[in-house]
């Protein structure tokens, strides 16, 4: 069939020519957009297509073929691919339907001893199990075309992600108060920066426990880098458990500063102590409103009767149950989590 020559003009709107143009210039762009668009760019301009080809390095056909696709389909379809006749697919809609049903299912409830899938697994099930269930197209699955398959209908089945259920029925109400508490944080702070205002009637302290933190102590000391043989810290396998502590922290939004002690539990004694410390750390003037959770240490009877001996002194600001993520100093605790606390051994 003889190639095209005669053809309409090639004209470009304001939109098409700005947005070719920013194609043209991209260093992120891929190949092939960028050579497509510098071909309709030098054709609006009046160039001829060998000299088109020559300018960008590409034989006459390839101009040719770009600017009829412009003209025939539109920009997309000139800068991409148009879709190619080839062999008919082998796994028919069916069948991948049913695979991503297995995948979303949990092997346990099929008869398998596992939690969750390994691709090896999930292979082998579907190897084993696609002619009883009427797709025998799966029967030599490759590993491949199987990740292909999950990825496109983005199932991750190997992998677990943590979700927070909302199982307060007031949690609306509750997370719009913390919320206010945080606008007024806000506006107090603007004054404190601004010189408006000298001191806060009311600070505001957002409060938590981190239980549970192991201290763990080495067996053998640890094996510094070597250059060119060890390309990181070495540390023997064998640890000593030394128990576990509980850090109560309250983080004063005004100031960033940190009140906090550190116990082997966090019952309502320990709480109790954390008060007195943050009372004996400010004014007596000044009011301490706290954001907390729904702990029982935070609600009980020595803790209500401590704060019988302090009226006025103490406001509490529950978050909604099972939402401690609307807390702040859980942003603390994750920073703590990540960087000070990992990998962390000590003697004692």
């Amino acid at each position: 069939m003889p190639f095209v020559t005669k053809r309409l003009p090639l004209n470009l709107s304001a939109a098409d020519q700005k947005s070719l143009e920013e194609l043209r210039r991209s260093r992120s762009e891929e190949k092939r957009r960028s050579l497509h668009a510098a071909i309709l760019l030098d054709c609006a301009n009046g160039m001829s297509d060998n000299a088109i080809g020559l300018a960008n390095h590409v034989n006459r056909h390839t101009v040719a073929l770009c600017v009829r696709k412009f003209l025939q389909f539109g920009l997309e379809a000139a800068l991409g691919e148009l879709p190619r006749p080839g062999q008919n697919r082998r796994i028919p809609d069916d069948a991948i339907a049913w695979v991503r049903h297995c995948a979303c299912q949990k092997p346990k409830e099929l008869g398998y001893s596992y939690e969750l899938w390994t691709y090896a697994l999930l292979q082998r099930h579907l190897r084993k199990e696609c002619t009883a269930a009427g797709h025998p197209s799966l029967v030599e699955l490759s590993r491949s075309k199987l990740h292909r398959i999950l990825t496109q209908g983005e199932i991750q089945p190997h992998k677990v992600r943590y979700y927070v259920e909302r199982r307060d029925p007031e949690f609306e109400r509750k997370m719009v108060e913390v919320l206010h508490v945080y606008k007024d944080v806000e506006i107090v702070n603007a004054g404190l920066v601004q010189g408006t205002l000298k001191e806060p009637s009311t600070v505001t302290i957002s409060y938590d426990e981190k239980p549970g933190i192991q201290a763990l102590a080495t067996t053998t000391p640890d094996r510094q880098p070597v250059p060119n043989q060890y390309p990181s810290h070495l540390r023997d396998y064998e640890y000593k458990r030394l128990g576990t502590v509980s850090l109560l922290a309250g983080l004063d939004l005004h100031t960033g500063r940190v009140t906090e002690i550190v116990r082997d539990r966090h019952a309502s004694s320990d709480f109790i102590a954390l008060l007195m410390k943050l009372d004996a750390g400010y004014p007596p003037q000044i009011r301490i409103r706290i954001l907390l959770d729904n702990h029982s240490a935070h609600i009980s009877k020595e803790t209500r009767a401590y704060l019988s001996l302090h009226p006025q002194r103490f406001e509490f600001v529950f978050t909604p149950k099972h939402g401690s993520w609307l807390n702040i100093v859980e942003t603390l605790f994750s920073k703590m989590a990540r960087t000070i606390l990992r990998g962390i051994r000590v003697a004692s």
